[in-house]
């Protein structure tokens, strides 16, 4: 087989926040949204990787979920239980220092884990866990 790794999906609650978050603070490019108000789908990615995407889009919305799937999907989100995200930069310092400058909540500084990697991690603006790892 030969497959890749096109859109991964994150939930939102606040589209605005979520495109400053994105775009403003990790520097990712906008390809694509549609909606209006809250019922927004935004795909953004990194400059110069046309190939990988993150989907940002309204939580809980396909008519096949119920009304406590719903409120146990905001109650994750809320807790920051529900999504999350690996990424990766060869200057983690400096992207930490960027993401704590901003409104964004910090989890866990830069740190040697025993598993041999080095990362931090912080929450974007719906709750969703954000871990960061060093390029070595």
């Amino acid at each position: 087989m030969d497959l890749t790794i096109d859109t991964c999906f994150l939930p939102h609650d606040d589209p605005d926040a979520s495109l400053a978050f994105y775009r403003d603070i990790l520097g990712f490019e906008v390809r694509n949204d549609v909606g209006s108000g809250r019922m927004r789908w935004i795909t953004l990615g990194p400059v110069g990787q046309p190939g990988t995407s993150i989907l940002l889009a309204p939580p809980a919305v396909d008519p096949g979920v119920t009304d406590e799937e719903r409120r146990t999907i905001a109650e994750m989100m809320a807790k920051g239980t529900y999504g999350w995200l690996m990424l990766a930069t060869p200057d983690l310092d400096g992207t930490f220092e960027r993401v704590q400058a901003s409104t964004a909540e910090v989890v866990q500084e830069p740190i040697d884990q025993p598993y041999g990697v080095r990362d931090c991690a912080f929450r974007d603006p719906a709750g969703n866990l954000i871990r960061v790892k060093e390029l070595r």
